[in-house]
C-alpha cells in the first residue's frame, strides 16, 4: 500500500502573496486572511489536488523567511486558531497539509538575536547563532558579528551543531503538530541544513504521527544525498524543473528523457514542479504557450510527486526581477476563478484525477518506449503489472507514430478522452496533435 504522499498531487500556495498581505509586518493587530485562503480549498479539490503545500507561515517581519515567533501565524494572514480552522477544512476535505520548516536562519527581530544584541556575551543564547563575534560589528550596525545566509544580514543563520537549537527546533515542530494537525514540513535551504541535523530530525519526527513528511529544497546536488531512509523522503526536483522547460524551448526531448535515467532510483520519491515561488512562471519561461499541455503531461505522469504552483491552473505569467520576486507571488482573488478558466484548466484537471486515480503513478515502475528530439513516449506500470503509457509532442505539426508496447495488449484507451487507440502487432498507434500530451490505458491479454 502506498503512502499518502507517494500518491501526493500538490498544489502550493504561497499565502503571504495570493492573499495580497502588506509587504511589511508593522501592524500590532492580526487580519484574518484566511477567510481568503478558505475559499480556495473547494477549488483545490475539484483540482484534483489532494495536498497542499503552504508558506511561509510562522511570524515574521517581511517575505515571511524571516522567522519572529515559531510558535505563531503571521498576523497579516491570521491567527493560530483560523490556521487550525483551515487545516481542519482541508483534512474534511480530503486534503493533506505541509507547512514550510525555516530552520537555517531566523529573522532579526526573533528572540534568541534579540537577547544577544542587549547582552552580548552574558546572553545565555550566544552560541545559537553561527559565526557569533563580539571582536567586530555587523554590516547591520550591530556590536557583534555573524554568519547570515548568502551575505543576507537580516537572516542570521542559526547554529544548528547547537543540541539547545535543535532541541527547540524540534518542540516546534511537535507544537505544529499538536496544535495544527501538519502532516509534514518542507525544510526550507535544506541543500546547506546539517546532515546531522536532518538524520535526528527524520528519527524525532518519525513518531510524531504516522507517515509525517518531510521533504527539503535542494536544487544542485547528488539528490540521493538528503533522500534515504535515514533523513528526508524527498527533495525538490529542480534538475527535472530544468530540463522540462529546456527540452521544450529547445526542441529536445532528449533532455529529460537523460534526466529521468539519471535519477531513475530515486526519481518517485522527488517532488516535481515546473514553476514555483523562487522561479519565473513555466507560463513565463516557455517560448511557445502551446506547450503548457505537453508540460503539464510529463509533470503528471513522469515519475515523481507532482504539484501545480497557485495560478499554474490558469497560465498566469509572471518572472522575477534582480531584487523583487513579487511578479512571482501575485494575489489572486479565487472569485475571479471563472474569469481565468481556460482549456489549460480543464487539461490539468483531468491529469491531476488520471495521477490520483491510477496506482501506476504512485511510485511505479518507468520505462522508455520512444524517443526523438520531438517526440518521447514512456510507460509506467503497477505493482501488479498494468501499464499506462504517456506520449508526447512538441512539434507544431501532428505526429503519426508507432510505440512498441511493453506487454502484449488487445486494448487501449486514451484516459483524457475516453477515445480508444488502436493496437496493432503490439504497437500503439497513435496519431497526436502538435504540442499536445495523451495518456493511454493498455489492457492486456
Amino acid at each position: 500500500m502506498s503512502t499518502w504522499y507517494e500518491q501526493g498531487v500538490f498544489y502550493h500556495m504561497y499565502p503571504l502573496g495570493m492573499t495580497g498581505a502588506p509587504k511589511q509586518n508593522t501592524e500590532d493587530t492580526v487580519t484574518n486572511r484566511f477567510e481568503q485562503l478558505d475559499q480556495w480549498i473547494p477549488h483545490i479539490r475539484e483540482l484534483g489536488c489532494n495536498a497542499i503545500y503552504i508558506g511561509p507561515l510562522f511570524e515574521s517581519s517581511s517575505h515571511g523567511y524571516d522567522t519572529r515567533d515559531y510558535k505563531l501565524v503571521d498576523r497579516r494572514l491570521g491567527d493560530n486558531e483560523s490556521f487550525e480552522t483551515f487545516v481542519s477544512a482541508c483534512h474534511d476535505s480530503g486534503i493533506r497539509v505541509v507547512v514550510d520548516g525555516v530552520f537555517n536562519h531566523t529573522g532579526r527581530e526573533f528572540f534568541a538575536f534579540k537577547d544577544i544584541q542587549e547582552k552580548r556575551e552574558s546572553s545565555p543564547y550566544k552560541d545559537w547563532y553561527r559565526g557569533v563575534n563580539f571582536g567586530g560589528g555587523s554590516p547591520m550596525g550591530d556590536s557583534f558579528g555573524y554568519e547570515a545566509w548568502q551575505g543576507h544580514y537580516e537572516l542570521p543563520c542559526l547554529n544548528l551543531w547547537n543540541p539547545q537549537v535543535r532541541e527547540y527546533l524540534f518542540e516546534v515542530i511537535q507544537f505544529w503538530v499538536d496544535a495544527f494537525d501538519i502532516d509534514g514540513i518542507r525544510l526550507d535551504c535544506a541543500n546547506v541544513l546539517d546532515f546531522g541535523f536532518m538524520k535526528e530530525l527524520r528519527a524525532r519526527t518519525s513518531p510524531m504521527k504516522p507517515d509525517f513528511w518531510l521533504m527539503g529544497e535542494v536544487i544542485h546536488g547528488d539528490y540521493a544525498r538528503w533522500v534515504n531512509d535515514e533523513m528526508l523522503h524527498s527533495v525538490t526536483n529542480y534538475e527535472l524543473h530544468k530540463s522540462i522547460y529546456s527540452g521544450h524551448n529547445d526542441h529536445n526531448f532528449f533532455e529529460i528523457a537523460h534526466n529521468v535515467r539519471r535519477l531513475e532510483a530515486i526519481a518517485n520519491r522527488l517532488y516535481t514542479f515546473v514553476d514555483n515561488h523562487d522561479e519565473d512562471r513555466i507560463a513565463s519561461k516557455l517560448k511557445l504557450p502551446a506547450h503548457l499541455f505537453p508540460v503539464y503531461t510529463l509533470l503528471f505522469t513522469l515519475p515523481g510527486i507532482p504539484s501545480i504552483y497557485y495560478g499554474g491552473e490558469w497560465g498566469v505569467e509572471g518572472r522575477r526581477t534582480s531584487n523583487c520576486d513579487d511578479g512571482l507571488r501575485p494575489a489572486i482573488d479565487i472569485a475571479d476563478s471563472d474569469k481565468l478558466h481556460c482549456e489549460l484548466t480543464d487539461f490539468i484537471t483531468k491529469l491531476a484525477h488520471i495521477h490520483t486515480g491510477n496506482p501506476e503513478f504512485h511510485a511505479g515502475r518507468y520505462q522508455e518506449l520512444l524517443l526523438t528530439n520531438r517526440q518521447y513516449a514512456f510507460a509506467r506500470f503497477s505493482p501488479e503489472g498494468a501499464a499506462v503509457v504517456t506520449v508526447v509532442n512538441n512539434d507544431d505539426e501532428a505526429a503519426v507514430l508507432s510505440v512498441p508496447l511493453p506487454a502484449k495488449a488487445v486494448s487501449a484507451v486514451d484516459l483524457m478522452s475516453g477515445d480508444p487507440v488502436p493496437v496493432k502487432d503490439h504497437k500503439l498507434e497513435v496519431q497526436i496533435r502538435g504540442n499536445y500530451g495523451i495518456v493511454v490505458k493498455i489492457m492486456e491479454e
